[in-house]
């Protein structure tokens, strides 16, 4: 099947380039909720299945401050390619391409409008980017930690549903944490070392 392109005019779109084969990163993609929920601008109140491609979700999109409750869709052109429709919204849909690069893979993600007549341009979606960069940085540090059973406990237990404000905060106070602990151990250091001469 044969999912139509929007026209350029009524579509925008980031490209993530990700150190992983295109197999790989299409497997990571088809957990659509753990997609969705990596996106910073995007305050989940909740998501639920509600059948084999299909699903609700009600949350807050921060980049333009408007409550959402929409189902969507999934409709899969092949293991690399799937478009997720919306219900309601200026935003009919998201389509998602997959493609092998030299050095991993690229993931296009194509924010598609249904623009008829005057909208408003608060509505429009704003966190495009934002949502490429967290991806990204996202897969870099799977790559990096993935081989750790506790990081990935926490990232898929506690990090993914934590809403972004509260993923900020614990950062912050894990940053003073450290920085307490490494102030801690260099003036345990220099009494050690005074001790000794």
């Amino acid at each position: 099947m044969t999912v139509p392109v929007a026209s350029p005019a009524d579509a925008a779109w980031v490209v993530i380039e990700a150190p992983l084969p295109a197999s790989a990163l299409a497997a990571f993609c088809a957990d659509l909720e753990k997609l969705y929920r990596i996106n910073p601008y995007l305050e989940f109140s909740s998501w639920r299945e509600t059948g084999p491609g299909t699903a609700v979700a009600t949350f807050r999109n921060l980049s333009n401050q408007r409550e959402y409750k929409v189902g969507l869709t999934i409709r899969r052109s092949s293991g690399k390619e799937f478009l997720v429709s919306y219900d309601s919204g200026i935003k009919h849909g998201t389509r998602f391409e997959i493609e092998e690069t030299p050095s991993g893979s690229r993931l296009r993600i194509t924010d598609e409008y249904a623009v008829s007549g005057n909208i408003d341009p608060a509505e429009v979606d704003r966190s495009q980017h934002a949502w490429g960069v967290a991806l990204r940085d996202y897969l870099l540090d799977e790559r990096r930690w993935g081989w750790c059973p506790l990081w990935r406990w926490y990232m898929r237990r506690v990090w993914i549903p934590m809403k972004p404000a509260a993923r900020r905060i614990t950062f912050v106070i894990l940053a003073i944490t450290v920085a307490e602990i490494a102030l801690i151990l260099l003036v345990f250091a220099i009494y050690w070392i005074e001790y000794r001469s």
